[in-house]
């Protein structure tokens, strides 16, 4: 389809079937725990992926290590670079993270081992169907009952009740949040505040049970990213101190262990100009009662009979940058995954627009945090969606 606004030169406006959507059920993140399920022999499971069984299974998630940007460092990540080969059971290939490619969405996928369309954390911000405000899932603003919004059972809660020794090593402060609650409980929650320490105890529990499941995780990558941008002096050094950290766990690893090294999204730095400003631009607001998601997911929701035009607009304005889809558009599209829950539907926007280029649309007054971050992430481009799944066994 093209477009030429004010006489100007046509575009051509992506088709949201041709965004490269994630390969959920054999290569995404949601995929990951089942097939370690399987291979601790827990019932009801079968692995999707290509990794081989272990008595004892250790997920190190690193926030915001995407698979590019480790490619692009190995003086600054030599241990985990030396594993690429190893990644998604030999292959050398990366996993997709999964839509949108934000922090609550892969959680979530991680742990109950279902896509978005079934979990329902759906993008960092979504409607809350019927009452006309926006939820962030990532900190469970404002709060909603998780045993509804989520209603799934976590892996690891299903390890668990078939004796495998289940726990999650993170930070305190992640010990009662509803998002551990939906997503990444089951077992023992065990608090460690450094990096340091979580690695040591990860590998202890391992060494403690004959079959095990350990999970653990570290935000300082992420939070590097978004404050100086991936392309920064600061980023490079949290990617040595990461290193160091799986380093120090892999040589801790008992007999008959697995540890896999994975992420829940990569991250693209955007320069102040290709930032499109939602507050500032009457066009792109026209129509929409509430903007949820992130610079490069967003959710549009659109006041009651409104919705066309708005797709329309946002289309026109931006559909040669980003892939601007209805809400079936990106449902049909399988941007979701397979399917989509009756209770999720509506948390979906009315429209969805991913970036394909680098370009974001903030929001400067309602979103000041989001939109002062240098580095980005939530669509679907490579540098987002691919993750390691490194492999150490012993």
């Amino acid at each position: 389809m093209s477009f030429a606004p004010d006489g100007h030169d046509a575009f051509e406006i992506l088709d949201p079937a041709t965004a490269p959507a994630p390969p959920y059920g054999g290569g995404s993140l949601c995929d990951l725990l089942p097939s370690v399920a399987a291979g601790l022999g827990v019932p009801g499971f079968t692995a999707t992926l290509p990794i081989e069984p272990a008595d004892r299974v250790v997920v190190f998630l690193v926030d915001g290590l995407g698979w590019e940007l480790l490619l692009r460092h190995p003086e600054y990540a030599p241990f985990l670079s030396s594993l690429a080969g190893s990644s998604l059971g030999g292959s050398g290939r990366p996993l997709t993270a999964g839509f949108p490619s934000t922090t609550a969405t892969s959680l979530a996928s991680v742990g109950t081992g279902t896509p978005p369309g079934l979990h329902g954390l759906a993008g960092y911000t979504v409607a809350v169907p019927g009452a006309g405000y926006l939820m962030n899932q990532l900190r469970w603003q404002p709060h909603t009952d998780p045993a509804v919004w989520q209603p799934y059972p976590t892996v690891f809660e299903q390890t668990h009740l078939a004796g495998v020794a289940t726990a999650q090593v993170s930070s305190p402060l992640f010990a009662q949040t509803p998002l551990t609650r939906v997503a990444l409980s089951g077992g023992s929650f065990l608090g460690r505040t450094t990096g340091e320490e979580r690695m040591d105890r990860a590998a202890a529990w391992l060494a403690e049970h004959d079959r095990a499941l350990v999970y653990t995780y570290v935000s300082e990558l992420d939070g590097a990213g978004h404050r100086f941008g991936v392309d920064s002096d600061e980023w490079r050094m949290t990617l040595d101190a990461v290193d160091r950290l799986a380093r120090r766990l892999a040589e801790q690893l008992p007999p008959r262990s697995a540890m896999y090294v994975t992420a829940d999204h990569g991250m693209i730095d955007i320069a102040p100009e290709d930032r499109i400003d939602f507050d500032e631009d009457w066009e792109l607001g026209a129509g929409v009662a509430l903007l949820g998601g992130e610079g490069r997911a967003r959710h549009v929701y659109a006041v009651p009979g409104a919705a066309t035009d708005v797709h329309t607009v946002w289309s026109e304005v931006l559909g040669d940058r980003m892939w601007v889809a209805t809400r079936d558009e990106a449902i049909a599209a399988g941007w979701f995954g397979p399917s989509v829950d009756e209770r999720v539907y509506h948390r979906i926007g009315d429209v969805v627009a991913a970036a394909r280029d680098d370009v974001a649309v903030i929001a400067s007054r309602n979103e000041p945090g989001e939109s002062a971050m240098i580095g980005l992430h939530g669509s679907m481009t490579a540098v987002e969606q691919f993750v390691p799944l490194l492999e150490v066994r012993r």
